[in-house]
């Protein structure tokens, strides 16, 4: 006879909820920090774990701009980082937040969030790690992933009244 599709949803429900939700986790996805899910998308790099990642923060701030953020286990946060983006080199100043990031890049965001949604790769460290290797970002899917979570990246208007019958 088989199962229902009720038995068969309720299995499903109970192997998502035993899979752990991972944080930090290669790839573009919603940002899974709280209260950042339908507001942010998190770019992090292939080998990230739950314990060493870096990665890059696309958000919508509280005031309906776009902000680009560097969040990574990597302490401090803040300061110079370097970047290779699609070979051109590039370094920016993370500078303090609200956000529940570490940084925020604030100069040159713009030309930055472009080459995230645009670019192929990025690769990146902080200044302070020269020996250490850079982080490797796949930029594959960036655009989309940016797209959907700033969809709503916008103030709420009102709807504009409309003329009264026969005016």
């Amino acid at each position: 006879m088989g199962l229902h599709r009720t038995q068969k949803g309720l299995i499903l429900a109970i192997i998502l909820q035993a899979t752990p939700a991972v944080a930090q986790q290669p790839g573009w996805h919603y940002s899974p920090l709280p209260g950042e899910g339908d507001r942010a998308t998190l770019g992090c790099d292939r080998d990230a774990t739950p314990q060493q990642y870096t990665c890059l923060a696309v958000r919508c701030e509280d005031d309906f701009s776009t902000g680009v953020h560097v969040h990574t286990n990597r302490r401090p946060v803040l300061g110079e980082w370097e970047m290779t983006l699609d070979r051109e080199n590039a370094s920016f100043t993370a500078e303090p937040s609200e956000a529940p990031y570490g940084g925020r890049f604030v100069q040159r965001a713009d030309w930055l969030l472009e080459r995230i949604g645009q670019g192929s790769f990025i690769y990146l460290r902080h200044v302070d790690d020269t020996g250490g290797s850079f982080a490797y970002i796949d930029l594959g899917g960036s655009l989309q992933a940016i797209t959907r979570a700033l969809d709503f990246c916008a103030p709420r208007v009102p709807p504009e009244p409309k003329p009264a019958a026969g005016v």
